[in-house]
């Protein structure tokens, strides 16, 4: 019964249109690689036709919802870096999929990746991210990027046997634990969290590059099965005293500005690593003798650059 006088029911109004959003038009239905980086896109749509598809490039753009890929099973890379997705779904038909690039979005768990047992590279930088899971089941990842989030334990990385490269900088981690299962791993990038000792590393023999600035690390320690280590960062931590790096005789890469490091029995420990080539001493106090660069070339004579400047080829000076 109607009520004359009394006002309408509250309509639900309709979304705002997002400012001037573009659709995806396909030109060329045919093609392997399809560019719509910058393009103002704010859904995924109409992408049906393309039945050799193996490359998509979508960074950059307004979307805010991963849909409308369900016939693109032939494709092999997926990039939507950079726009506004919030959940990782309708993924499942993308069985061939080898790289998904999700970094700088608005995700906060990772979830929807049950089917890509193919992929290889998985990037999900900058999200908000808070627990590592659901990944475990991939049999192929090489790459796992979750750097920038809000993550606080290593975990649920058991059985990853084909990793070799992890990138968990700029989170919120307290402990370096639970990679026993990641003997393949070659990068391991840890700088800026909040870990205070170098340890578990021990399965990690394959480890090329260890990445464990902006901590709070006071000895250099328990890297005894890191032979193969080329480079070693471990800048601004609270270290005093370089030494357990005589073992790794391919190391060539050694950052360790902004520490504490004031003597120079310290340097004179590196001389049986003959391969380095690279040190950045600079902010230590080390660096406030008047003879500091002189006396490192003297000391390591392998040296090419020292801090941010490169070595003459006289075997003394040093570049101003």
């Amino acid at each position: 019964m109607d009520h004359e006088g009394s006002p309408p029911p509250p309509v639900t109004p309709p979304p705002p249109a997002d400012v001037d959003t573009q659709e995806i038009i396909i030109v060329n239905e045919n093609t392997e690689e399809l560019d719509l980086n910058h393009g103002r896109i704010g859904k995924i749509e109409n992408l049906e036709p393309l039945k050799n598809l193996e490359r998509l490039y979508l960074r950059w753009n307004l979307i805010k919802k991963i849909e409308g890929l369900d016939t693109l099973q032939t494709l092999v890379e997926l990039e939507l870096y950079d726009n506004q997705i919030v959940v990782i779904e309708n993924l499942d038909n993308l069985v061939n999929l080898e790289i998904l690039d999700l970094s700088f979005n608005r995700i906060k768990e990772i979830t929807g990746l049950g089917n890509l047992l193919k992929l290889k590279k998985l990037f999900l930088s900058s999200n908000k991210i808070n627990e590592i899971k659901n990944v475990n089941h991939l049999p192929k990842l090489e790459l796992l990027e979750l750097g920038d989030n809000r993550i606080r334990e290593i975990k649920n990385l058991n059985g990853l046997k084909t990793l070799k490269q992890l990138y968990l900088g700029k989170n919120k981690i307290t402990k370096v634990q639970n990679l026993e299962d990641l003997t393949d791993l070659e990068i391991l990038v840890l700088q800026s969290n909040r870990i205070t000792k170098i340890e578990n590393l021990h399965e990690l023999t394959a480890l090329e590059q260890l990445y464990i600035s902006e901590n709070g690390i006071s000895v250099i320690e328990n890297l005894d099965n890191q032979i193969k280590l080329q480079t070693l960062d471990l800048a601004m931590n609270r270290i005093t005293v370089i030494e357990n790096l005589r073992h790794m005789s391919d190391l060539e890469e050694l950052w360790l500005n902004d520490n504490q490091i004031s003597e120079w029995s310290s340097i004179e420990y590196l001389k049986d690593n003959k391969k380095i080539a690279t040190i950045y001493l600079e902010r230590n106090p080390i660096a406030s003798d008047p003879a500091y660069r002189r006396k490192l070339k003297l000391c390591l004579p392998s040296l090419q650059q020292i801090d941010a400047t490169l070595c003459r080829g006289d075997g003394f000076s040093l570049v101003a």
